[in-house]
């Protein structure tokens, strides 16, 4: 057993990528580290310009080592917004808005062992972005077509494929071939409904029987993933995550959906290596994620993609392709009968980081968006377009 390949397999339980950690305390037993950043930029999107925060967080690493060859790890991890809260709140999506100085991001604690593998248990990074995380870079504008970030552009918690909500994961490698296996082990249940994204208020129109508002009960869901060193530049990665689920409309009748996303990507380089770096990804999901309004996409795909290379005098550029493509008739509803809307998240994004060192990024960035939101409802096509702009940002990231 190659236990180098051991530990490339346990880095996506421990760290995201691109995020420098410090070692503060270590002995002959214990290891305590800190990491994050802090990302303060200033924004031009919306029709509005302000300072906003760029996904700060900070996070603190331990590990303990037992008998026998194996270890104990755990993670906590807080995202800070330093700059306050604001119209445009920012955190690396639209939409989720946090005032508090600290909210939680990752907590879980686990065992290792360079043979066999590593559990763990807690809020943690999904196997499904062990997939698609090769495209993930791009500091404001990142993906949103990946299936990563669900639920209108929040952070994957309540299907597990970003940072995911009370998994259970085991890691492993042999030889080249690195894989994880999943299960998010919880009772979930919530509300949508068209004319708003607040749970109180959809909640109040289910229980006056609104047509158009959901209850979802959405429980267990189960992922893995696998990914194939083909060689040192090259990376091929696959998986799948799936869920299920009862939608209750207010009118009493009622569904079952299966929340289902497969795919598979590939990646070339490093993105803070000099030279060349490319990443793209591929993935057709179901019942997977909601429009803008919080109604649930019936089926759709979604490709990602980046381009970049890097200086050896620091400069990066990068360009970036997402698509996310639901078609028409995609929104489900009760006796089967469709909505005539059009959902295509599309964007392209193109930036400029300044590496000064790997820990302090200066940068610009730019997304033109080409998206079609079509309805028949003008203003319903108001709204869906809302959060999906044209926009220039310029930036400063300073990692631990």
């Amino acid at each position: 057993m190659n236990k180098t390949l051991v530990a490339a397999a346990l880095t996506a339980v421990l760290m995201v990528p691109s995020v420098s950690a410090i070692e503060i305390y270590k002995d002959d037993k214990h290891a305590v580290s800190i990491g994050g950043f802090i990302d303060a930029r200033v924004i031009a999107t919306q029709g509005k310009t302000e300072v906003v925060n760029g996904a700060s967080r900070i996070n603190f690493g331990f590990d303990r080592k037992l008998s026998d060859g194996w270890s104990a790890f755990a993670k906590l991890e807080w995202g800070v917004n330093p700059v306050g809260s604001s119209d445009i709140v920012y955190s690396n999506r639209f939409e989720s808005v946090q005032d508090e100085f600290f909210y939680n991001r990752l907590g879980y604690a686990g065992l290792s062992h360079d043979k066999y593998g590593s559990i763990s248990i807690g809020k943690q990074w999904g196997a499904w972005y062990d997939v698609v995380y090769g495209t993930n870079y791009s500091f404001v504008w990142d993906g949103n077509t990946a299936g990563v970030y669900t639920y209108n552009k929040d952070d994957g918690a309540v299907n597990g494929v970003g940072r995911g909500d009370k998994l259970v994961q085991y890691r492993n490698a042999f030889g080249d071939l690195s894989f994880t296996l999943q299960a998010q082990l919880k009772n979930n249940a919530f509300y949508t409904c068209d004319t708003e994204v607040n749970q109180d208020r959809c909640q109040a129109q289910w229980e006056g029987g609104a047509a158009d508002a959901q209850q979802v009960e959405f429980n267990q869901t189960y992922g893995g993933s696998v990914t194939y060193k083909a060689t040192d530049m090259l990376t091929l990665t696959a998986g799948v995550n799936r869920g299920e689920f009862d939608v209750s409309y207010g009118t009493g009748a009622q569904i079952t959906a299966v929340d289902l996303i497969y795919g598979a990507g590939v990646t070339w380089g490093g993105f803070d290596n000099d030279g060349l770096y490319f990443s793209a990804n591929f993935n057709k999901n179901e019942n997977h994620d909601t429009d803008n309004i919080g109604r649930l996409i019936r089926d759709a795909y979604g490709i990602e993609s980046l381009v970049s290379y890097k200086f050896e005098n620091g400069f990066r550029p990068f360009v970036a392709y997402n698509i996310l493509d639901a078609g028409k008739d995609y929104v489900i509803q009760p006796n089967n009968t469709d909505k005539n809307d059009v959902f295509k998240r599309q964007f392209l994004v193109v930036g400029l980081h300044y590496v000064w060192d790997l820990n302090t990024v200066l940068y610009v960035e730019a997304r033109r968006d080409l998206s079609d939101f079509t309805s028949a409802d003008k203003e319903q096509e108001a709204r869906m377009s809302l959060s999906e702009d044209d926009g220039i940002a310029i930036g400063i990231r300073y990692s631990l």
